[in-house]
């Protein structure tokens, strides 16, 4: 099966700038927005009477997590933490912080909440891409040890042991920010919508006539045809991959996503991890964690915990490797092999 691109949802034709939502006409009509924050383009799209305000608490809500956890605001909760080494925290940080530490715990440490001064010496924060002296890496690599972050869950406070730690949940952030908007949709007697946040999609409900999302899953190579395409309803659909952030240096290709065992660029045979969950922390967390794993530790991970999540990976030889949970609802025009329960 051929599926030609026309955006990253096949659904979201139509985007407003800005959040002013406005009517665009189809078979139903239905409220869209778009909104710049977290260093992405989102789109949020709802359907029902209080669609607009919906739109308008989502965007509301969106700007003021993107203010707390962004670590390029030097004046964001995330940043002034990091600077001064210990700090008290929001209901939101203290929240992603233990997420990311019990993501972390869960994939023994393939998905870390402390990796930000190893993406620091790689540039990527910045886009001062660099390759790191090995000596660095070495030094920095105690920086990442969660045993070392010591946690006040009475005053909602955090404090570091060692000088030069710091945090980032870039890497759940977004997962988190669409399920808050998915609670403000139904909040707001949202029954069916569809969001789109730099590539992590969420869906509430189905269509209004009853049919399934159809969600377009990037193909890693970057040409005009998805990896594939999956129908879905109320899921979190969230995909990681070396070719979202990456640079190039004497013919060699360093992509964003570390390995914290190594500090170095994780090296397997994966192209892309795509997560499906009720969860949108979970699925992002986790669409890290299985690509640093690799695909046999990712497939008995997946195993382990199949009643949280479902997955699809695709392997650098082009064989796209989908999980018993999600595929009957997948289509891909790749080899694909069934991951059993």
């Amino acid at each position: 099966m051929k599926v030609k691109v026309i955006g990253l949802l096949i659904l979201i034709m139509c985007i407003c700038g800005g959040c002013k939502a406005q009517d665009v006409q189809q078979e139903d009509t239905f409220k869209s927005c778009e909104v710049f924050a977290m260093d992405t383009y989102m789109t949020l799209t709802a359907y029902g009477e209080n669609a607009n305000g919906a739109l308008e608490k989502a965007e509301s809500r969106i700007k003021e997590l993107d203010d707390k956890l962004s670590t390029g605001n030097a004046d964001s909760e995330i940043a002034l933490l990091n600077s001064n080494g210990s700090g008290k925290l929001s209901k939101d940080s203290f929240y992603l912080l233990e997420k990311s530490l019990d993501i972390s715990k869960k994939t023994d440490g393939a998905f870390l909440p402390t990796i930000y001064p190893i993406m620091e010496a790689w540039g990527f924060p910045t886009k001062e891409f660099n390759v790191p002296d090995a000596s660095l890496i070495k030094n920095l690599m105690p920086l990442l040890d969660i045993g070392k972050v010591d946690i006040d869950s009475q005053n909602d406070s955090v404090s570091f042991r060692e000088e030069g730690m710091k945090l980032d949940f870039g890497g759940i952030a977004k997962g988190y920010t669409s399920d808050e908007i998915m609670k403000i949709f139904k909040e707001n007697g949202i029954e069916s919508g569809i969001i789109n946040l730099g590539g992590n999609v969420h869906t509430l409900g189905t269509k209004t006539d009853g049919s399934l999302w159809k969600v377009g899953i990037q193909n890693p190579y970057g040409d005009e045809e998805y990896l594939g395409v999956l129908e879905i309803a109320d899921k979190a659909v969230i995909t990681s991959g070396g070719y979202e952030r990456f640079f190039e240096k004497d013919g060699i290709i360093y992509h964003h996503i570390i390995d914290p065992a190594t500090g170095y660029p994780a090296d397997n045979e994966l192209q892309s991890v795509t997560i499906v969950s009720n969860d949108g922390v979970l699925a992002d967390g986790l669409s890290t964690a299985l690509f640093v794993m690799g695909l046999d530790k990712a497939i008995k991970f997946y195993r382990d915990n199949s009643e949280d999540f479902d997955v699809i990976m695709m392997t650098k030889d082009d064989v796209v490797y989908v999980s018993e949970g999600v595929s009957d609802s997948f289509s891909t025009s790749f080899d694909m092999k069934l991951i059993e329960r």
